[in-house]
């Protein structure tokens, strides 16, 4: 499936034709081309490839859309989760094997201080006794020939393996690696427990392919049919150090005691293409960024009835600074929306409301409405001491101040604001 992907973006394609290490050089490759796809032919043996979902105007290409339109398009697709279709095969089943080593395997190293090498592109797969069946990503460092220790935040999965853990079993999942973009953005989202990811990339397939999200079962497990490797695998109940890794900041995340997952077998496509998402990349900043952008417009609409668009920007890793586009009905609505966007992302940081003339993708234009419609003492806010986001490195055990900057129009002196035109 990637490689019909990167057929379609040819025009922006890099292909490196040379031997290419796992360790460091693939990412120095995607350092310098970071908005480009690149498509590696030789790592190990293996095809390779990162930064494919670097920008939203692909993302928005691949699916039929404009970039703008990308937040709304996931919004539908979160609110309106639709059935998918279980088919009989899948390309991933003409190869099989349990002979294999993930440390020769394409896996990269990506930066010096990591633990080892990471699947940071990796989506694991669990089902629980109800029948919900989860989708979500987790960073995995390698140990040796056939086990990881495995990244669980405290979300579903971590649910589901603390209650298998705490009865000495074990939590039998599938990973999947190289998917396209209504999958891998499906498992960024946060669905409430019970509602499967599965569901929402069906309805984002629907929505920009006219059909439904296409699984076949193996081994009592839904997994999407267009991945291109897949791994049967089992979550201990052991933990072992996970970390340093390099998250999403671009500073090193700190080495924990996570579980221990061992893989079991691997499937994979004819001539699979391995997808490698280079952490603190623009890659990841869309996959983990642009399904916050959703909750961010819903809860500032509940306060603002006009809200034109919200952005998460590149700078602030498109987790911890947003630009929120509105329409005020009334002086105080922009400080209104800029406590909204605090409650929609609790990781946000700083956050700038502007008024619909002003383009929320150019950040020139975002400043120039900072420098002519911002006031530091009556449209600052600075919330103190807040529970922020774990990836900040300048927070302090969770806690940060929260900056909000209103940069909309005074209404009663709204000629005054005005911009000149042809």
């Amino acid at each position: 499936m990637i490689r019909e992907i990167l057929n379609q973006f040819q025009d922006e394609l890099i292909v490196v034709d040379k031997p290419v290490s796992k360790k460091f050089e693939i990412t120095n490759y995607l350092l310098q081309h970071k908005t480009r796809p690149i498509l590696f032919k030789d790592v190990d043996g293996w095809e390779v490839a990162g930064n494919i979902w670097s920008t939203r105007e692909r993302i928005a290409k691949y699916l039929g859309i404009k970039k703008e339109e990308i937040l709304h398009f996931m919004m539908r697709a979160m609110d309106n989760p639709k059935p998918y279709k279980v088919a009989k095969d899948a390309e991933f089943f003409k190869n099989s094997t349990r002979d294999f080593s993930l440390e020769e395997l394409p896996v990269p190293q990506y930066f010096p201080k990591d633990g080892g090498q990471y699947f940071t592109s990796a989506i694991y797969i669990a089902k629980d006794e109800s029948g919900f069946v989860n989708l979500s990503y987790h960073r995995t460092m390698v140990r040796d020939e056939k086990t990881g220790t495995v990244r669980l935040v405290p979300r579903h999965l971590y649910a589901m393996w603390k209650d298998k853990a705490e009865h000495g079993e074990e939590l039998d999942v599938r990973i999947i690696v190289g998917n396209p973009i209504h999958i891998l953005l499906a498992a960024a989202t946060s669905p409430p427990y019970g509602v499967s990811e599965l569901n929402v990339a069906s309805s984002m397939s629907e929505m920009a392919f006219g059909k439904p999200l296409e699984v076949v079962d193996l081994n009592g497990i839904p997994v999407p049919v267009e991945s291109e490797f897949v791994f049967e695998a089992k979550i201990l109940p052991e933990l072992d150090k996970e970390g340093p890794f390099v998250d999403i900041t671009g500073t090193y995340d700190i080495v924990r005691e996570q579980p221990i997952v061992v893989f079991e077998k691997m499937y994979h496509v004819e001539n699979p293409i391995f997808h490698a998402l280079l952490s603190s990349g623009y890659e990841h900043y869309m996959l983990m960024g642009l399904p916050k952008e959703p909750q961010i417009y819903k809860s500032v609409k509940q306060v603002v009835p006009k809200v034109h668009g919200v952005r998460l920007t590149e700078g602030g890793c498109m987790w911890l600074h947003a630009v929120v586009s509105i329409t005020k009905q009334h002086d105080g609505d922009g400080k209104n929306a800029i406590l909204a966007a605090f409650t929609g992302h609790p990781s946000l940081k700083h956050v700038v409301v502007v008024d619909d003339d002003i383009n929320i993708y150019d950040d020139r234009e975002v400043e120039w409405a900072i420098a002519t419609r911002f006031q530091a003492d009556k449209d600052l806010v600075i919330i103190p001491n807040a529970r922020g986001s774990s990836l900040d490195p300048s927070g302090e055990k969770g806690f940060t101040a929260k900056m909000g900057i209103d940069a909309t129009k005074p209404l009663g002196r709204k000629d005054e604001f005005e911009r000149a035109r042809l």
